[in-house]
C-alpha cells in the first residue's frame, strides 16, 4: 500500500505483521505502529536494555518522528537508519549466518530478564554494516508474557540454526536450501537428513528430532492450547531464558572452517606476475580516484577482496560477490577481525545471480534490483562467463552495464582468448564455439554502451584492463 499524498511507498518485504510496517520516502526509511504497537515502542524506548542496543550498534538506530504526519489508521511513526545494502541470508557465508545466529540471541537473552522478548526469529530480521551485524526488525520487540514460549523459535531454527547444523555436522552449503524457501528449512526435512548415529550430534536431538515430534504431536492444537499446556507444566521465564542460553551455546559450537577451494589460493595460483599485479593495482586505482567519491560500489567475482579494499578507499560502500562460499567466509573472517564496516562479502553465482523471490517475486528483491552502483569492478569475471557459462558476449557487456547507474565508472578486465586461464577454459569446450570472443569485438560491445576512457595491457599482454563510463 502506498500514500500519494504523503510520498510514502511500502517495503515489499513488511507485511507479516499487522502491527506495524516499514515505508520508505525518499532516502528516509519510516516504520507506522497501530496504537498497541506505539505504547509497546515507548516502553521499550524507556527501558535499560534497548538504549543500550543501540548505542552499541547492535539494533539499527532508531529514533521516534513526532512532527511526521501519521497516516490514517496508524497511531505512531519511527524513523530508522537506511541499511547501505540489504542482502539476504541465503547470500551470506557459514560465518556470517553463525554470527548474525549469535546476535539474535545476544538481543533476546538481554530483552527476557527487562521484560520483553521477540515475536519473530527470522534470518530476516538482520542485516550488515560491513562485517558487523546488525539487528534491524524493531517491530518484533513485545512484553513478555510467563508461560508463553519464545513465538520466534520455529523461525529461528528453520533460517538460522537448521542452515548451520547443515554446514557443521553434514558439511553441506546451506544456501541453495534457504533460496529455494523464504521461510527456511522444515524440521521435517532435517529429521530425514540427521537418522542413525547423526542423531546425536550437538543440537540434533532437541532441535530437530524433539522439535518435529511436539510440531506433529501438536499439530492440531491450537496456539492457545500449547500456551496452556506450558503455563500448566510450569514453564516460566526463567526457562525461556535458560533455552536461549543453551542455544548460543550451541551455535557457537557450531562452527565450520572453510573447505579446501582452489578459489581460497586464487592470488598465488592465477599466474599474474609480479609486474601484472602491480600494474593492476595501479590501473583500478587510479580509476577509482578519476571521478567523485562513490555512493556504492560493486566488485563483481571479488575472490578474496583485494580490489574490494582499493575500492573501499574511494566509495562509502562496497559489496564484495564472490561465488565460493569458502572463499566468502574466509573474507568475512578477514574484515570482521579488521573491524571492516564497508565491505560486505555475499556468496552468489554471478550466472545465477539471486532472484526475486517470497510473496508475489518482490518479498526478497533480486539482486539485480537492489545492485545499481556508481562504481563496477568486474576483474577477470568475463571469461568465466563468457567461457564457462556460455553466456554471450554481447549479454555480458549489457549486464555489466546494466549493474551501473548513468555516469557510473566500469572497470573491467578481458583475458585474451590466448591467455593461459581462458584457453583452460576453452579446452573443455567444442573447437569453434566461442568465435566472436575477441578483443576487438569486447571492445566494440563495450563502446556501444559505455564510453571508454582508458585502456591498459597488462605486461603479460594476455589481458587488456578498461576504464569505461556508463551511458556515455
Amino acid at each position: 500500500m502506498a500514500y500519494p499524498d504523503t510520498g510514502l511507498r511500502a517495503e515489499p518485504a513488511s507485511f507479516r505483521d499487522p502491527a506495524n510496517r516499514v515505508y520508505h520516502q525518499g532516502d528516509a526509511v519510516l516504520r507506522v505502529l497501530d496504537e498497541r504497537a506505539a505504547t509497546e515502542w515507548r516502553a521499550l524506548a524507556a527501558s535499560d536494555f534497548f538504549p543500550a542496543l543501540l548505542a552499541d550498534g547492535k539494533v539499527c538506530g532508531t529514533e521516534p518522528v513526532e512532527t511526521a504526519p501519521v497516516p490514517e489508521g496508524w497511531a505512531a511513526v519511527l524513523r530508522h537508519e537506511r541499511i547501505p545494502f540489504v542482502s539476504h541470508p541465503y547470500e551470506w557465508s557459514h560465518a556470517m549466518l553463525r554470527d548474525a545466529a549469535l546476535l539474535h540471541l545476544e538481543i533476546l537473552r538481554t530483552a527476557l530478564p527487562a521484560g520483553f522478548t521477540t515475536k519473530d526469529g527470522s534470518a530476516y530480521n538482520l542485516q550488515w554494516r560491513g562485517a558487523q551485524p546488525v539487528f534491524i526488525d524493531v517491530g518484533s520487540f513485545t512484553p513478555v508474557r510467563d508461560g508463553e514460549p519464545w513465538a520466534g523459535y520455529r523461525q529461528f531454527c528453520q533460517t538460522l540454526l537448521y542452515p548451520l547444523l547443515l554446514g557443521a555436522h553434514l558439511g553441506l552449503d546451506f544456501q541453495p536450501w534457504l533460496r529455494a524457501r523464504v521461510d527456511g528449512i522444515e524440521p521435517d526435512e532435517m529429521r530425514r537428513l540427521f537418522v542413525g548415529g547423526r542423531r546425536l550430534r550437538p543440537g540434533v536431538f532437541t532441535h530437530v528430532h524433539l522439535h518435529d515430534a511436539m510440531r506433529r504431536g501438536n499439530a492440531r492444537a491450537s496456539t492457545a492450547d500449547v500456551r496452556t499446556q506450558l503455563r500448566a507444566a510450569g514453564y516460566s521465564r526463567e526457562l525461556a531464558l535458560a533455552t536461549v542460553r543453551g542455544l548460543e551455546r550451541l551455535v557457537r559450537r557450531l562452527d565450520r572452517q572453510p573447505p579446501a577451494s582452489h578459489w581460497i589460493d586464487y592470488q598465488r595460483t592465477c599466474g599474474y606476475s609480479a609486474a601484472d599485479r602491480a600494474a593492476k593495482e595501479s590501473f583500478v586505482a587510479g580509476s577509482l580516484a578519476a571521478g567523485p567519491r562513490t555512493r556504492l560500489a560493486l566488485d563483481l567475482g571479488a575472490n578474496d577482496g583485494r580490489y574490494a579494499r582499493l575500492a573501499a578507499d574511494h566509495a562509502d560502500y562496497v559489496v564484495a560477490v564472490e561465488q565460493d562460499p569458502a572463499v566468502v567466509d574466509g573474507l568475512y573472517r578477514a574484515l570482521r577481525a579488521e573491524g571492516e564496516r564497508r565491505i560486505l562479502p555475499l556468496v552468489m553465482d554471478l550466472a545465477d545471480p539471486s532472484p526475486g523471490g517470497g510473496w508475489r517475486g518482490v518479498e526478497r528483491a533480486a539482486f539485480a534490483d537492489r545492485a545499481r552502483a556508481d562504481a563496477v569492478l568486474a576483474l577477470a569475471v568475463v571469461h568465466h562467463l563468457a567461457i564457462g557459462r556460455n553466456v554471450p558476449l554481447p549479454e555480458v557487456v549489457d549486464w555489466l552495464a546494466g549493474h551501473g547507474t548513468p555516469g557510473a565508472r566500469l572497470v573491467v578486465e578481458f583475458v585474451h582468448p590466448e591467455d593461459p586461464m581462458a584457453r583452460r577454459l576453452l579446452a573443455n569446450k567444442p573447437d569453434g564455439l566461442f568465435p566472436d570472443y575477441r578483443r576487438d569485438e569486447f571492445e566494440r560491445l563495450l563502446e556501444a554502451r559505455c564510453r571508454i576512457e582508458a585502456r591498459l595491457d597488462l605486461p603479460s599482454g594476455t589481458r587488456t584492463l578498461y576504464r569505461a563510463v556508463v551511458g556515455g
